[in-house]
């Protein structure tokens, strides 16, 4: 549980990191740009990958995943900007969906009864963490592609993510060297299409930025993995553990730090969250 709990702290940090980058306006796509740089040059100095071993990487799954880290940010942006940070954090939680059926339909995992109520408190804690007051402003129907998209594209790179780590054929940390180098090309195609099309200028303080950025992202994804291949027959427990351990954290830094007002159901949700951590957890020492 070690490596879910790490991932999850790195996950908040990157999401107050673009809060901040927010206030301070730095250019968000500028800055995912040189995030992927730093990501696939910290993982070249930590991991040491064989060449010949990068020669091979290339797979599906990794092509997948470099498109869609990305895009997927893009549009989590593009709903955020549309319909508002609430109904987009719900589309992004909800993403859990996915990789949970995935992991009884595609994993052939089984599930006992501590995992199932772990579950359904769970995913009633999503719910009730994320209540806020509704707001009168109105959005265009069409704006509701968007969240939908987030909904699916963080759902397919759990799965995706879960795919590659149990790859015995290529190391992971090779595998996740060439995703983070395809995203960046995958960036890097973006920024010079708002540098020529838009006329966005090329800022220094946001490769600073990435770099900050970057090495959080990393520490994210590479704990992530790991949680998955020490986990590897219970890939529900980090797929739940790791979402609902952001909606906690998350929330006591979105408290302390940035001084959000929550009402009694959002605290309500955060216990229950915490008291699915626990089911699911004890799901792996007892079977009912």
């Amino acid at each position: 549980m070690i490596y879910i709990f790490l991932s999850i702290s790195c996950s908040v940090t990157v999401a107050v990191l673009l809060k901040l980058a927010r206030r301070y306006r730095i250019n968000v796509l500028q800055a995912v740009l040189w995030n992927y740089l730093f990501a696939f040059v910290f993982s070249c100095i930590f991991f040491r990958p064989a060449w010949s071993n990068l020669v091979a990487a290339p797979s599906a799954i990794g092509l997948a995943l470099g498109f869609l880290l990305p895009l997927v940010f893009l549009m989590l942006a593009a709903s955020v900007r549309n319909i508002g940070i609430v109904k987009t954090d719900i589309a992004q939680r909800l993403s859990l969906f996915i990789p949970v059926l995935a992991s009884l339909f595609l994993f052939g995992e089984s599930f006992n009864g501590l995992k199932i109520a772990g579950l359904l408190v769970g995913f009633a804690a999503i719910f009730f963490t994320l209540i806020r007051k509704q707001s009168t402003k109105k959005v265009k129907n069409s704006s509701y592609l968007y969240p939908l998209l987030v909904f699916f594209g963080f759902g397919v790179i759990d799965v995706l993510f879960k795919q590659l780590a149990l790859n015995k054929a290529i190391p992971y940390t090779t595998s996740l060297i060439f995703v983070f180098c395809m995203a960046f090309v995958v960036a890097l195609a973006a920024v010079i299409y708002s540098r020529t099309v838009k006329n966005e200028k090329l800022q220094l303080v946001n490769l600073l930025c990435g770099a900050i950025l970057g090495f959080f992202n990393f520490g994210n994804i590479l704990f992530y993995m790991k949680a998955h291949q020490a986990l590897a027959s219970n890939p529900t427990t980090v797929f739940a553990a790791m979402n609902m351990g952001v909606i906690i954290l998350g929330g006591l830094v979105g408290v302390f730090f940035f001084r959000e007002k929550l009402s009694k159901l959002n605290y309500i949700g955060m216990g229950m969250a915490l008291a699915a951590i626990i089911l699911i957890t004890l799901s792996q020492l007892y079977v009912i």
